[in-house]
């Protein structure tokens, strides 16, 4: 089944990598989103999970190698055809939360496979206005990954009225 014009959905996965307050994105080399700055991801495989297919999409468009930690959303990507509003491409996009499992001194990202680039961008620089311009509905999910992090980090701390 081809991606362009598809007779069916196809299910997508996505990484939200985050790491020292910055957020691991890449810009696109292929449709759709051609040279758009996203999330790492693409197409699940067959037979592929969608954690297996999470793990497999960063590293082949970043070398980096994650653990999924927790699904932060799922979306549908739909862009249809300006001349006739054919459904150009459809996307059932499942979004994790992932986090870096490389030692520390091989954690630069290297751009491969269909992203021309792959670099940490701050929060702040990874929204619709920011310097790395995402696509709004990327922008809202970065958002809820950087607020699913600060919850866990919070719960994970203790109290200091406890003893």
């Amino acid at each position: 089944m081809g991606r362009e014009y598809p007779p069916a959905p196809l299910v997508g996965v996505g990484a939200a990598v985050i790491e020292d307050g910055r957020i691991l994105l890449v810009r696109r080399g292929h449709e759709p989103l051609k040279g758009e700055w996203s999330l790492p991801g693409g197409a699940l495989e067959l037979g592929e999970t969608l954690r297996q297919g999470v793990m497999r999409e960063v590293l082949e468009e970043t070398g980096l190698r994650v653990a999924p930690e927790a699904l932060i959303d799922l979306l549908d990507k739909i862009v249809r055809d300006e001349s006739d509003g054919a459904v150009r491409f459809h996307y059932v996009l499942a979004d994790y939360l992932c986090r870096v499992e490389d030692p520390e001194s091989e954690r630069t990202p290297a751009p491969a496979s269909d992203a021309e680039e792959a670099r940490w961008v701050a929060r702040e620089d990874a929204g619709p206005h920011g310097a790395y311009r995402v696509a709004p509905l990327t922008a809202a999910v970065i958002d809820k990954a950087f607020r699913m992090r600060e919850e866990a980090h919070a719960s994970a701390s203790p109290s200091p009225f406890q003893t």
